[in-house]
C-alpha cells in the first residue's frame, strides 16, 4: 500500500495529467497546443527528480539531456503529429548514445551502473571500477549496451508508427504504458543475462 501510494504522484504525472491537460484544452486551443502543454507535467515531474537526487553524474547527465531533447522537439512547433514523433525520438537518441560508446574502452551502460552504486556509498564509484577488472565482465557490458542501444531504437520506430496511426489522445494515454512494457521487458532480458554469468554478477552489487 505505501509503495502505491508513494508512486502515485510520479503516475499522476506521467501518465495520467498529459492526457488529462490535452482533453481539456483541445477543444479551445487547438490539438499542437493543447500536445505542448500535456508535456508541461511529466517535464516538471523530472525536474523535480532531479533536484531531490542533488546528484551529478552519468544517470543525471542522460536524464538532463533527454530532457532538453524533449523540450526542444516539442516547442519546435508543427503539426500535433509531427511533434509526438519528435518527442518519441528523445528516446531512439539515447539508444543512438549507447551504440556509439560501443567503440568507447568503456560503454555508457557502465558508467550508469557505476553511477547507481556511487548514490549508495562514498567511494562506490572507485569501488565499482574494480568490477571492470573481473573477467567477462567488459564484454557482458558491451552486450548489454548493445541489447539496450537497439531495443530503444526499435522502441522509438514503433512509438512514431503509433503517433502517426492513432489519434492523439490515444497514444497520450497508452504510449507511456508500451514504452515501460519494452524498458521493463529489456530490464527483465538484461537481468536473466548476468544471471546466467556468475563473474558478472558483481554488476548488480550494491
Amino acid at each position: 500500500m505505501r509503495r502505491a501510494l508513494h508512486a502515485a504522484p510520479e503516475i499522476l504525472a506521467n501518465f495520467v495529467a498529459p492526457y488529462g491537460v490535452y482533453e481539456m484544452l483541445a477543444a479551445h486551443w487547438g490539438d499542437t497546443d493543447a500536445l505542448i502543454a500535456s508535456a508541461v507535467p511529466p517535464l516538471l515531474w523530472s525536474f523535480y527528480e532531479l533536484a531531490k537526487t542533488r546528484r551529478v553524474d552519468a544517470i543525471s547527465v542522460v536524464v538532463v539531456s533527454a530532457i532538453l531533447l524533449t523540450v526542444g522537439a516539442t516547442f519546435m512547433g508543427g503539426s500535433a503529429r509531427l511533434i509526438q514523433m519528435r518527442d518519441a525520438m528523445v528516446t531512439g537518441v539515447v539508444g543512438v548514445m549507447f551504440l556509439a560508446t560501443l567503440g568507447m574502452k568503456k560503454p555508457m551502460i557502465f558508467y550508469l551502473a557505476r553511477a547507481t552504486v556511487a548514490r549508495g556509498t562514498a567511494d562506490g564509484a572507485a569501488e565499482y571500477e574494480l568490477v571492470w577488472e573481473r573477467p567477462g565482465v567488459p564484454q557482458v557490458f558491451r552486450v548489454l549496451t548493445l541489447v539496450w542501444g537497439l531495443g530503444l531504437v526499435v522502441q522509438t520506430s514503433c512509438m512514431c508508427w503509433l503517433a502517426w496511426i492513432w489519434p492523439i489522445g490515444r497514444f497520450l494515454l497508452l504510449s507511456p504504458f508500451i514504452s515501460f512494457g519494452i524498458f521493463g521487458l529489456l530490464m527483465f532480458w538484461s537481468l536473466g543475462y548476468i544471471a546466467r554469468r556468475p563473474a558478472a554478477r558483481a554488476i548488480l552489487a550494491r
